[in-house]
């Protein structure tokens, strides 16, 4: 099969595509022929090596971490699926390669793509989705009338995180430029702050929850802005003991992950709120619950370019300028 692989990690480095094998199964897999595949931030950043200590990939290996496409094949042990069934998944952590034809996939990770949604938006969806849905229900458990600050509002992650806060009851704020006030507006933000011309700190006040994707000068900012017992939950770090415990890695990286939230942990508890990092996990279950609300209308995908598989590179480059409007997607079939 036809797939775009990475050969060595190094900063900005070539795909290269090639012809591989075609995945092997285990009993608990589904081989899906892929349709269409998402493009995110982390695959740069696998690539380039900045994950290396947590996610060690041995090269050559193919890259991308969201997948739509049609069942082909079943593991003896696959009960809730069959051949036919159309599906996306984000893969669990050592097992992407969606940037590709085929892949074969833990049952578990794999949902029935929503029905009204074409492959190519189903594929936007699984990554951020699962990102937001951790963050806001099961980490943040968001309830009616809370007021929830999204960073990023415009970008994949923000779309998604920005329409599941206001169904759950929240108050939504989020920044994002001047060009994209009226599509964050129209996904249910309440309060939209221009990024460039204004400083949101100087503008929020008695949050309860924040969902931080920028960096550290941001991080600290957005504590102030917080209620006592607020939370900020992180998807851009710093990683903190927590989540090195969680996947049980060496005494050197817990080390590494105390000192590198330190700062941040000593400051939230200064000011009496709570500060974690999330690194979102495969969850097809959670994937399924999802689904019901893009096939009920109470989300919509936001999707910015469609790029033919040939020109993955090209979509990768496209997602790095920090420019695209929700999700970038490939057309694989």
């Amino acid at each position: 099969m036809k797939a775009f692989v990475v050969d060595k990690y190094v900063k900005n480095g070539p795909l290269r595509l090639a012809d591989v094998s075609e995945p092997e199964m285990q009993d608990n897999d589904v081989l899906v022929q892929i349709q269409a595949a998402g493009v995110n931030l982390i695959d740069s950043k696998i690539r380039d090596g900045e994950f290396k200590a947590i996610l060690p990939y041995r090269v050559p290996f193919i890259l991308g971490h969201d997948v739509a496409g049609v069942i082909v094949k079943i593991g003896p042990k696959v009960m809730r699926l069959k051949v036919g069934d159309e599906v996306y998944s984000r893969p669990r952590d050592h097992r992407v390669g969606t940037f590709a034809e085929f892949i074969a996939i833990d049952a578990n990770d794999v949902a029935l793509k929503p029905k009204n949604l074409t492959m190519e938006a189903a594929a936007s969806i699984p990554l951020v989705a699962l990102t937001a849905w951790q963050a806001l229900v099961e980490v943040g458990k968001v309830k009616v009338g809370q007021k929830v600050f999204i960073q990023a509002g415009s970008g994949g992650v923000g779309t998604f995180a920005i329409q599941l806060a206001k169904h759950l009851g929240a108050t939504v704020a989020t920044t994002t430029s001047a060009a994209n006030v009226e599509l964050v507006q129209s996904l249910g933000a309440d309060v939209v702050i221009d990024y460039k011309s204004q400083d949101f700190e100087k503008i929020l006040s008695g949050y309860d929850l924040v969902l931080n994707s920028q960096d550290q000068k941001t991080l600290e900012k957005s504590l102030r802005v917080l209620n006592p017992g607020g939370q900020l939950i992180s998807i851009s770090g710093p990683p903190d003991p927590a989540f090195a415990k969680s996947l049980r890695l060496n005494l050197l990286l817990k080390i590494v992950f105390h000192f590198l939230s330190r700062r941040v942990r000593i400051n939230a508890k200064r000011l009496g709120v709570k500060y974690s990092f999330l690194f979102m996990r495969a969850d097809g279950q959670q994937l399924s619950e999802i689904t019901s609300l893009f096939e009920s209308g109470t989300v919509r995908p936001v999707v910015d370019k469609v790029f033919p598989f040939e020109q993955t590179k090209d979509a990768l480059v496209y997602v790095e300028t920090g420019r695209a409007k929700g999700k970038v997607v490939i057309k694989v079939k």
